[in-house]
């Protein structure tokens, strides 16, 4: 009969650490917990369907926002919460009691007030399931104001002075910007280039950062998470592609060279994230003082002070982290120069001698999802076939550690993989499959591609309102079963999911397909409309879904001309059009695939889809540009 200390936290949390060390390695402390408690201690990315119900249960506790670490009591026979708050320091301080006070309270309140807390027990259950399980029923029709008000609030929220939305802290927002991009894509291209040049990203080694701790985009939150570059390196790709923009394509193929050389492991597989700490203290591994850099540097140092804000006052501890001057609105990043790029290398080689900061080596399976898709786009819209090659490793290291008897696991180490999967797992991955697909041939993966949609049919689906519960029919029993259509720190994987199967049955001719992505994204409407900015993909698929875009299937073998005939595509109906190349030998082809047949007499064959309407079989040039363009 103890209660339940419940902590969740993630590697690279500072927070997570500094309570770790103050007070679960505090053996006064530790004592204590073990005397009051059953103490249990997870890892939000391997959980995240325990993270989603106690943050919001912790919200309706305290009427705060949440956080890392997560410190929730529960009842040892419900798990339900009574007492929850996040970081709480070893002795009072900050305003928040010391921990050991804490624990002496809250165990005594639950063996002195159980009967008390009986009561509230229905009451939190019922808001927890209106919270997280969508009661609301579904509509029918998606009324395009919705999504003027969204663009509306984001262009009200936006910061003209920086770029971005809102103040500090400021996240980057992907998803966000992703829809405003649409309406107003100046404002996108600010942001982009002033997260570029500021200190969100790493200029010596890459990759961006969780977050700015100020609304100028200098000093970073030093955490970089897997989730996050795969998120930009998409955006920057698709805005970069779109509007012919080379400073911000060059941003692009900086984070994917990061992501294949600093977060793939050989066997192919993309680890989680890399600390926030070294040594104990956050940042230190990457800032730097004015006389290192002037003894490495020499006569170069000058130049290098004047582009990376060494001139400026000091912005982090009496230290400098590094920034390049901010674009004006109508600016684009100038390239650095040869010199530059040569002190660049010498501080880099310098910083490789300093304690690093840890990598989380684990392998989540929605997050190398994620970057699978990321790396297959910007290998396919900005020509990269290095970044086509590295998502299909990555691809082929899940399918053969992650995918056991026709399901997900979600998480692995050293090749031992566990845990049933989740919605976003399959969500993603059926994403990242067909984008891969667009850049080449593998039968394996439109069969993995049909096997991920039927298990989100039969085990994820909400049959009565639409849309999928984020854990799936073979999952344990928890206080809720969640079912959100909302952005987070990733993109809503119910919205994943509509996306995935509606592309699937543009492809194969599955109304099956057509018909559960439909019930999904009208689910998700209701909530759309009573928070149009947090459900921006949600907003973004409608919109898409309702232009009708479309859908390229091309039959040929000659890659000379394929690649003219992409183009072509890409010119008339726009680069993220989706074009299917199938080799005429390919036989046995599933649903719809079957008929689209390539003609004996052609090098190439293409068939343009727009819903379920498709053209009649174009095998010349020209007929496939009148084809793309009636």
């Amino acid at each position: 009969n103890k209660p339940i200390l419940l902590s969740i936290g993630y590697s690279a949390c500072h927070w997570c650490h500094v309570m770790a060390h103050e007070s679960f390695a505090d053996e006064t402390i530790a004592a204590l917990m073990n005397q009051l408690f059953v103490n249990i201690k997870v890892d939000r990315e391997e959980r995240p369907d325990l993270d989603k119900i106690y943050q919001a249960a912790h919200q309706l506790l305290t009427s705060a926002n949440g956080g890392w670490p997560l410190t929730m009591f529960l009842t040892p026979d419900e798990q339900l919460p009574y007492f929850g708050g996040t970081y709480f320091p070893n002795t009072a301080r900050y305003g928040r009691p010391g921990f050991a006070d804490v624990l002496t309270r809250v165990a005594q309140v639950y063996h002195e007030q159980g009967a008390q807390m009986a009561e509230f027990k229905n009451d939190l259950r019922a808001a927890l399931t209106a919270t997280l399980a969508g009661v609301q029923e579904p509509a029918t029709r998606f009324e395009p104001a919705v999504l003027a008000r969204a663009t509306q609030q984001l262009v009200q929220s936006f910061d003209n002075q920086h770029g971005g939305f809102g103040g500090a802290p400021k996240f980057p927002h992907p998803q966000a910007l992703e829809l405003l991009f649409e309406s107003h894509p100046t404002m996108v291209e600010y942001t982009l280039r002033g997260m570029a040049a500021g200190g969100l990203v790493d200029h010596l080694d890459g990759g961006f950062y969780r977050y700015s701790t100020d609304a100028s985009w200098t000093i970073p939150h030093f955490e970089k998470m897997l989730y996050d570059n795969a998120a930009l390196l998409s955006l920057y790709s698709e805005v970069g592609a779109i509007r012919a923009l080379p400073d911000l394509i060059a941003v692009a193929n900086a984070i994917a060279a990061w992501l294949v050389e600093e977060m793939q492991d050989a066997n192919g597989g993309f680890f989680s994230s890399i600390d926030a700490d070294a040594a104990g203290e956050e940042g230190s591994y990457y800032v730097w003082s004015a006389a290192e850099v002037a003894s490495l540097l020499g006569a170069g140092y000058d130049e290098f002070a004047q582009w990376y804000g060494l001139t400026a006052p000091a912005n982090f501890a009496r230290r400098w982290h590094l920034r390049r001057p901010a674009p004006s609105r109508d600016a684009t990043l100038p390239a650095v120069s040869a010199p530059l790029s040569t002190a660049l290398q010498i501080l880099k080689t310098a910083r490789r001698q300093r304690p690093a900061p840890a990598h989380d080596d684990k392998i989540l399976t929605a997050w190398n999802a994620l970057t699978i898709r990321a790396l297959a786009r910007s290998g396919r819209l900005l020509a990269r076939p290095a970044d086509i090659a590295a998502a299909s490793r990555a691809l082929d290291y899940l399918v053969k550690h992650h995918w056991r008897e026709g399901h997900l696991l979600v998480t692995s180490r050293h090749g031992v993989a566990s845990l049933a999967a989740y919605l976003d797992d399959y969500a993603f991955l059926l994403c990242a499959v067909l984008e891969l697909l667009a850049c080449r041939w593998r039968r394996a993966d439109l069969d993995l591609a049909v096997a991920l949609a039927e298990v989100l049919l039969a085990e994820f689906e909400d049959r009565e309102r639409g849309g999928f519960y984020f854990t799936g029919a073979r999952h344990e029993h928890l206080l809720v079963r969640v079912r959100s259509f909302s952005d987070d720190a990733l993109p809503a994987g119910n919205v994943a999911a509509a996306q995935g199967l509606l592309e699937l049955s543009q492809l194969l001719g599955e109304m099956r397909y057509r018909d559960a992505a439909q019930r999904t994204l009208n689910a998700a409407i209701q909530a759309a409309q009573a928070s149009p900015h947090s459900h921006a993909s949600a907003l973004l698929a409608h919109h898409r879904a309702a232009a009708a875009m479309a859908y390229v299937i091309l039959r040929g073998d000659d890659e000379a001309e394929l690649t003219v005939w992409r183009q072509l595509v890409a010119d008339h109906a726009g680069p993220l059009t989706r074009c299917q190349v199938v080799p005429s030998s390919a036989q046995d082809l599933p649903g719809l695939l079957a008929a689209h047949t390539a003609h004996a007499q052609a090098t190439i064959t293409a068939y343009v889809c727009r819903g379920e309407r498709c053209s009649a079989p174009a095998t010349t040039r020209e007929e496939l540009v009148s084809a793309l363009t009636r």
